[in-house]
């Protein structure tokens, strides 16, 4: 996995970065495990999903290479945290009963060298939580930052090679499935603002968003000011106010399921 990136973005990241109770039931419900499973979290982060898992009974073995977030771990008496890369994950053959890959699987160095590991390892289910901006239209936040919506399509493999990898890989049966953002989302990844676009002049929430560490930090001072010049005036309001009477929104978040 890309250690520098997870660094420079994991600063604060246990206070910004908290799981969302619907994605974990998600995870739950993609996992399909009885609550003594055994559950591999690769790129695990600070551990925000395992901890929520773990609580409801799983046993969790969280993979992260990244220091920095290590140090922010959460500690539960239902995980253990192993240092390791997800292309050469430190587990036996089998040694987990299911796998989650939560928003992390686009920052692995080698996703088909991932894919096989995640394979060995797991004996059943494999849960990737990922996004692809081929999905949806552009949201507002790309007149804004058009950077960071460029280059997702660089930096998040389609969804259709991912299924196709995983599937020539685990001889599983591979579906994506809608993950619609709630308003309210608890973790602030990068379009968690879709209706809260005053999440985004803050620097420090930013700071726990990979999409924006990675592009060039002066586009970013000037979409903010931008943004922020949008909201006093009302304009914001005038464009994209329609939001504010919607409780979800399909920003191209989806789940991979191999079962």
């Amino acid at each position: 996995m890309t250690e520098p990136i997870y660094d420079q973005i994991g600063l604060n990241y246990a206070k910004y970065r908290k799981a969302d109770a619907r994605i974990v039931q998600a995870i739950v419900d993609y996992l399909d495990l009885p609550k003594s499973g055994i559950v591999g979290d690769i790129g695990a982060g600070t551990g925000n999903y395992s901890q929520a898992i773990a609580e409801k009974g799983y046993q969790i073995k969280c993979i992260e290479p990244s220091e920095v977030m290590l140090k922010q771990k959460n500690r539960h008496q239902n995980i253990q945290w192993i240092k390791g890369d997800a292309e050469n994950i430190p587990l036996e053959t089998g040694r987990v009963d299911g796998i989650m890959v939560i928003l992390a699987f686009h920052h692995f160095h080698s996703q088909q060298k991932a894919i096989e590991e995640m394979a060995r390892v797991s004996k059943r289910n494999i849960v990737l939580f990922t996004f692809d901006p081929r999905e949806v239209d552009a949201p507002w936040i790309a007149d804004y930052f058009p950077e960071i919506w460029e280059g997702a399509f660089n930096f998040f493999p389609p969804l259709s090679e991912v299924k196709k990898q995983i599937e020539l890989v685990s001889d599983k049966n591979v579906a994506s499935h809608i993950f619609e953002l709630p308003h309210d989302l608890t973790d602030f990844f990068a379009v968690a603002g879709w209706r809260r676009p005053e999440i985004y002049l803050d620097p420090v929430i930013r700071s726990c968003m990979s999409a924006f560490a990675i592009v060039n930090q002066r586009n970013i001072e000037i979409g903010v000011k931008n943004l922020k010049q949008d909201l006093e005036s009302g304009q914001w309001k005038s464009k994209y106010g329609y939001l504010k009477k919607q409780e979800k929104f399909d920003a191209g978040y989806r789940f991979i399921v191999a079962s």
